[in-house]
């Protein structure tokens, strides 16, 4: 048996039972920080939050006017303790409780907080904190076991990615060591509450400082090749995953194989100095568009595929009053005054809408159909994956709709397959389909059946509404999330 072999066979056995618990659904969220002026009144920034749909939010704090504006929204609030107040609670028990009593328990369960973050990024703070945050995390889960809302309300802490020692390639990811007195009951805490392991992941920074080794593609989700970690064989095609796995594989490490990973924080810029060319609004659209849909596709990382993975964007607003470059001001999805800095859909969908007037029989010049050679079997898998994981509004190929007619699998793939391509940027590898895809030049659409073009990222055949993908087959399925989770579990020890 050779080593990697062997290594591959470990790691795939360990793997096991972590993926056995993370096939479960992602989600997407925000982090509200208020470090700027003329920002709208919490009661604002609520409803702006449930008009984008945002069904979970993060603050620095738990300031009370924030927890009554999401009081009854439906929005699961994460709320922290900051490293100022870390001494107090630590100290003595009295003082947890009384924070809780008077900081949740007025607001709770109306404002459904689900989470208390205990310290932020202490490792980084100019001050040595780190040994407060473990007595201060205990005596918040007994204040809360006091009351009964410790199964509830989970209590976790924040850490930057300096947290590791070393993070490439993922498989060798392992924790500073000048920490470990830090981290070791930390993260015999979590194992035991089952509790998160929280990190705030910026690919951007990593990009910034090391443009020589990191592409941006690579930094944006749209790179075009892959990177392979040594160790295991694995291929990474984006920045974000690599940090991920390497924050599991650190926590492998110390034999922590049951600890989930949560990212707090992570984003782009739209703005920066001048020699931060790479903060544009068209590169934070990109991320922050790529995101969403690899984390809403249950995409998982090469060493948790199919893993569900909880992710908040930084953050809701522009924050003038953050000290540093430029960049720093301008990680925001809007401005003080509600207004967009860029389009974002946190549906998962492409964040460029068709309007009415947009001419749906212009395009880039191509169009992706299925081939007429393609089989069946393979026709009917690529739709399926295309409806599902590819996350096409395949809504115009139901019957009665507009692209049902002609009622044949070529047809049915065709519009699939160019609604696919269209929202991935029109490029080969989007038409591929194992073979089943080819671009043409002539525009399908026909009778009302319009064909989504370059630009859009919908149809808008008929102004057909929304629906959830479904399976393109006459057999009872499995869920699609839970035959991923069972396919890979299998694949990862092969």
């Amino acid at each position: 048996m050779t080593r990697g072999f062997r290594f591959k066979l470990i790691f795939a056995a360990s793997l096991l039972l972590m993926l056995l618990g993370s096939c479960i659904g992602s989600s997407i969220g925000i982090c509200y920080g208020r470090n700027a002026d003329d920002l709208p009144t919490p009661d604002k920034a609520s409803q702006l939050a449930q008009l984008h749909k945002i069904k979970y939010a993060r603050i620095y704090d738990s300031n009370i006017q924030v927890l009554k504006a999401f009081a009854n929204t439906g929005i699961e609030l994460m709320i922290s303790i900051p490293n100022t107040d870390l001494l107090p609670i630590s100290q003595f028990q009295t003082n947890a409780d009384t924070w809780l009593k008077n900081s949740i328990l007025p607001y709770y369960p109306a404002t459904k907080i689900t989470y208390i973050t205990v310290g932020a990024e202490v490792t980084e703070a100019p001050n040595n904190i780190s040994a407060l945050v473990v007595p201060a995390m205990k005596n918040v889960l007994t204040a809360l076991r006091k009351v009964g809302l410790q199964r509830k309300i989970k209590v976790s802490s924040t850490h930057s990615l300096g947290v590791l020692s070393r993070s490439y390639p993922p498989s060798a990811g392992a924790f500073n060591s000048s920490h470990a007195f830090f981290l070791k009951p930390l993260l015999d805490f979590l194992a035991e509450n089952q509790s998160p392991f929280m990190i705030n992941l910026y690919p951007y920074y990593a990009y910034r400082d090391s443009q020589d080794k990191v592409s941006l593609d690579y930094a944006l989700f749209e790179s075009s090749t892959e990177v392979i970690d040594p160790n295991t064989g694995l291929l990474y095609k984006n920045m974000f995953d690599s940090q991920i796995d390497a924050i599991y594989f650190s926590l492998m490490a110390l034999n922590f194989k049951t600890i989930k990973v949560m990212v707090t924080e992570t984003g782009w810029p739209s703005k920066g100095s001048p020699k931060e060319k790479a903060a544009t609004p068209d590169n934070a659209q990109t991320y922050n568009t790529n995101l969403i849909r690899h984390v809403i596709n249950n995409t998982g990382t090469p060493a948790n595929p199919g893993a569900g993975l909880d992710v908040y964007i930084f953050s809701l607003f522009n924050e003038d009053r953050k000290p540093g470059l430029e960049s720093e001001r301008n990680w925001g999805l809007f401005y003080p005054d509600q207004t967009s800095v860029y389009n974002i859909d946190f549906s998962g969908k492409d964040s460029v809408h068709m309007t009415p007037e947009t001419n749906i029989t212009s395009s880039n010049g191509t169009w992706c159909i299925a081939s007429s050679t393609a089989s069946e079997e393979d026709l009917k898998n690529a739709i399926n994956w295309a409806c599902n994981s590819g996350n096409v509004d395949c809504s115009a190929i139901q019957p009665s709709q507009p692209c049902y007619e002609p009622d044949s699998l070529e047809s049915h793939a065709s519009f699939a397959f160019n609604s696919y391509y269209q929202q991935n940027g029109a490029t080969d590898i989007a038409c591929g389909f194992g073979g089943s895809g080819v671009k043409t030049n002539k525009n399908p659409s026909y009778d009302k059946c319009l064909y989504m073009t370059a630009g859009s990222n919908r149809t808008a055949a008929n102004n057909v509404p929304a629906k959830p993908s479904t399976s393109y087959s006459t057999h009872d399925e499995v869920s699609m999330l839970g035959f991923s989770c069972l396919l890979m579990i299998s694949i990862s020890f092969f």
